[in-house]
């Protein structure tokens, strides 16, 4: 009963202070580049009715959701993902609008794994959603927004994969297979193996299974769409590569070619994408720090007519693979540790009080301890310096660095931000 006390379940940490300061400065870069676009937060539940999740709305495994009672009886589910919570938020709110939405978030996501994976169970989000407008500068201003995101995070090197979901269903249009979800799972995990032993299962063409075959292989620059047009005649495929051409013509505008890259094997499973897909990589992790797409359908299964795209990056990856690149984020600096008497207690909180006002970070001193306690103290924390109001005239300062002691009036530290 006592471990249970102390630890956290399987799959959920606790966050230190040094760390949480850092992850919030990520947070805070990432949601001002997403405010720069236009994008207006919103927040949406923790947990919500079960059936947002499930049915056709194409998310996780349900095996994967937090399920659990309220006390009526209706089934409730941790989000374990933040997309259809904002599907529903929109048709619930916006029913009657036919204009661009632009929305951004930050919030925690939930996904019941296995134990043995030692994968994390709780991890934060941060993303945006374009609602009502299909176009390709709509596919290039999320990328793009996407791309400078993680750039103000700190990061430099990542590359941005995108594929195309219609490219792949195209082509299981052409061959007339019925087991797209099996196949697309197959290709996504790039198991070359199984992805042979299903084709050989099926009669088409051997031009079509040599296609399928080559399709985990169709990775690489802007080249790859044209290899790729050349193994299809099906329209909707050949559209879907044309699609890509235009959107990278705008990222090109954008500035941001070199970290875009293409992946026609690259079929993400969840179901409620439609057209172009992405996800972000970098050195430092084994993951993605970044996925989206084209999702034209997810709002119609809530009341609402509204082709839609959007990204979410995985704020606790992205933090890992930063640390492990050595990219150092601010954390926050205590300036001065607040010590007193009883007699000079009024006037060092009045002071204290008023610089506080003016961006300083004081925090209050060991009062029951002496001086040197207090010095031990404040290097333990890295704060800056010691102010001592030995009186109500007189303060003490100690430069915890130099050890430099002087006395002043108090006065004195007023002076810059005007006597009172």
């Amino acid at each position: 009963m006592k471990d249970c006390l102390l630890h956290t379940p399987d799959g959920l940490k606790d966050i230190e202070p040094s760390t949480c300061q850092e992850k919030i400065e990520l947070q805070n870069r990432i949601v001002s580049v997403f405010n720069r676009y236009g994008y207006q937060p919103i927040q949406t539940p923790t947990f919500e009715f079960y059936d947002v999740f499930v049915r056709e709305r194409g998310t996780v495994d349900t095996k994967q959701i937090y399920k659990f009672f309220d006390k009526d009886g209706d089934i409730l589910a941790l989000r374990p993902d933040i997309t259809p919570s904002i599907a529903r938020f929109t048709a619930a709110y916006y029913t009657e609008e036919h204009f661009p939405l632009r929305f951004c978030y930050v919030g925690n996501t939930f996904r019941n794994n296995e134990k043995y994976q030692g994968k994390s169970t709780e991890f934060t989000q941060a993303g945006v959603e374009l609602i009502d407008l299909d176009t390709v500068d709509a596919d290039a201003e999320i990328i793009a927004l996407m791309i400078q995101s993680l750039l103000l995070a700190g990061l430099k090197d990542f590359q941005i994969d995108i594929g195309q979901v219609d490219f792949f269903k195209g082509l299981v249009e052409e061959a007339g297979l019925n087991e797209e979800d099996q196949l697309r799972k197959i290709i996504d995990e790039k198991n070359f193996i199984a992805l042979e032993r299903l084709l050989n299962e099926h009669s088409m063409p051997e031009h079509l299974k040599e296609v399928f075959l080559d399709l985990p292989k169709l990775y690489g620059s802007i080249d790859v769409l044209d290899r790729a047009s050349a193994l299809t005649s099906n329209k909707r495929a050949l559209s879907a590569l044309q699609r890509l051409k235009d959107v990278y013509t705008i990222l090109c505008d954008y500035g941001v070619q070199n970290y875009i890259t293409f992946d026609l094997g690259m079929v993400n499973q969840l179901n409620y994408y439609t057209g172009i897909i992405f996800r972000g990589y970098t050195y430092g992790t084994g993951v993605s720090i970044v996925d989206g797409g084209r999702y034209n359908n997810l709002l119609d299964q809530f009341g609402k007519s509204a082709p839609s795209i959007g990204f979410a990056i995985y704020v606790d990856e992205l933090m890992d693979a930063m640390k492990r690149q050595q990219i150092d984020l601010p954390k926050q600096k205590i300036d001065t540790l607040l010590l007193y008497n009883t007699s000079s207690r009024a006037t060092a909180l009045k002071v204290s009080d008023r610089l506080r006002q003016d961006g300083m970070s004081i925090i209050m001193g060991l009062m029951d301890k002496d001086i040197n306690e207090n010095i031990n103290y404040g290097s333990k924390y890295s704060v800056g310096g010691i102010m001592n109001f030995v009186t109500t005239e007189q303060v003490e300062l100690i430069d915890l660095k130099t050890m430099n002691k002087q006395l002043i009036d108090v006065n004195e530290l007023l002076t810059p931000y005007g006597k009172e």
